[in-house]
């Protein structure tokens, strides 16, 4: 068995992002949901939800002999950790680089600059 992993793949995030937004759902569930992007064989999607269970990030019951498939981890708990490995793995964990970078780069919209600006003022007091 593979020990956890905070880091998703890109294919394991859009699946993620499905069986969080449905809480509970099966591989037929997901597949379907994936289909409607791009086009994708059921046996990926099985594998790799099966991938997923072994990393920790999905837990199976037999509902009415269908294999339901639920999240272990809140989304914002994964998004987090994912966000935290990018942060030391590319900025060395300095957050403020990053910060600095989206301001630099344009990348942040005037409304999420105020939204920042906020969030700092709240932290103050």
């Amino acid at each position: 068995m593979r020990p956890p992993n905070p880091t998703l793949t890109p294919q394991e995030l859009a699946i993620m992002k499905i069986v969080w937004r449905k809480d509970e759902t099966t591989v037929r569930d997901v597949y379907e949901a994936l289909r409607e992007s791009r086009p994708i064989a059921y046996t990926t999607v099985m594998t790799m939800m099966r991938i997923l269970q072994e990393k920790g990030y999905l837990t199976k019951v037999v509902h009415e002999r269908a294999h339901v498939y639920c999240p272990t981890r809140p989304r914002q708990q994964v998004i987090g950790s994912m966000l935290r490995e990018f942060v030391d793995r590319v900025f060395d964990g300095a957050s403020d680089a990053l910060l600095v970078h989206l301001a630099k780069d344009n990348k942040l919209t005037p409304k999420q600059k105020r939204l920042l600006t906020r969030l700092l003022d709240e932290e103050g007091e």
